[in-house]
């Protein structure tokens, strides 16, 4: 059993929660009414979907159950399945239902973007969903997080079979950001600067010089002194990199930095900002750092990604550093004790 706390939502993983059945049994007889063959009680459901909200742990017992807390709320009013990958299928998602109730508050998508990132974590190139077509809520959800309609693989009428490459998150080594450095690498950073972003370079930001810093970024690899992840999609290019930097002071040895935490433009709104932090979040852990802090412009969108990944905001300086226009922006300094 593990467990995950946003600003607003926890997430855990549970497929023995005494809440679970009950989850499970509501949203089978709504599904059931919604294809016209409605029934009153669990008893009277189909046996497939009738041992799910009998006895849960039992029909899941391979597969990955979460289950998503509102704030404040003693008990959980969502949840979803991911499926265990079989016979070189990738894994699916099936059973998402949020409580009608608890429903408008972000539940469903942190419910997803959890599954997503288990299923990314164990390697899988894909995730798979069905839905059918007149969930036009859930099928919105789906489509904002980057699942497209494909060749199906259930014909049951009305239903669209859904499916969302994943990219890959790996750890580069400073060979590998050297030879990434003018290409990928740079590409990325180009991109965020040309967006807005402010990460130390004005705009225009030429290839030659981001490839320059990142150049830099491999010999500091070498030495140790930072480690660099970065994802990959399903046809090689880069779509994301987040480094982490490690203090060099002796009574600092225990904090590190996340710097650099960056999402091509053209692959956001996949979760993929999250999961290249986790990632960091987790090696940081692992090899003994019980500190970490990083600092962002006040009001940008990175901002939103820290606070819901549980950072704490420790203070804000105005005019800290210029944004890629050249104007003085404000910076909030954020942590978080791992």
């Amino acid at each position: 059993m593990t467990a995950r706390t946003t600003a607003h939502i926890g997430i855990e993983e549970n497929r023995s929660h005494p809440g679970l059945a009950g989850l499970l049994g509501a949203y089978h007889l709504v599904n059931q009414s919604e294809k016209g063959a409605t029934v009153e009680t669990v008893a009277e459901l189909p046996a497939v979907y009738r041992v799910e909200a009998e006895d849960p742990a039992a029909a899941f017992a391979a597969d990955t159950v979460l289950l998503a807390t509102p704030a404040g709320a003693d008990a959980p009013a969502g949840c979803v399945v991911l499926k265990a990958p079989r016979e070189s299928r990738p894994p699916e998602i099936k059973r998402l239902w949020v409580a009608p109730e608890a429903r408008r508050k972000g539940l469903a998508k942190a419910l997803m973007t959890e599954a997503l990132r288990r299923a990314a974590a164990s390697g899988a190139p894909a995730v798979r969903l069905t839905v059918w077509s007149w969930r036009d809520e859930p099928l919105a959800l789906y489509r904002s997080l980057g699942f497209a309609t494909v060749a199906p693989w259930d014909d049951r009428p009305d239903l669209l079979c859904l499916e969302k490459p994943l990219d890959a998150v790996e750890r580069l080594s400073p060979e590998a950001v050297r030879a990434h450095a003018a290409g990928g690498l740079a590409a990325l950073l180009v991109d965020a600067v040309d967006g807005g972003a402010s990460v130390g370079f004005l705009a225009p930001l030429e290839t030659a010089r981001a490839a320059a810093w990142w150049s830099g970024v491999a010999e500091e690899a070498a030495a140790g002194v930072r480690d660099v992840w970065a994802a990959h999609a399903a046809d090689g290019s880069l779509t994301g990199v987040v480094t982490l930097v490690r203090t060099g002071t002796a009574n600092g040895r225990h904090r590190g930095e996340i710097a650099r935490l960056l999402v091509h433009s053209s692959a956001r709104g996949r979760g993929l900002g999250g999961r290249l932090l986790a990632t960091a979040e987790a090696h940081a852990a692992a090899t003994g750092l019980t500190l970490l802090v990083l600092d962002t412009q006040t009001d940008s969108p990175a901002e939103r990604l820290y606070r819901a990944a549980g950072w704490t905001a420790a203070g804000t300086i105005p005019d800290f550093a210029a944004d890629p226009a050249g104007t003085l922006r404000p910076t909030t300094l954020y942590y978080k004790k791992l």
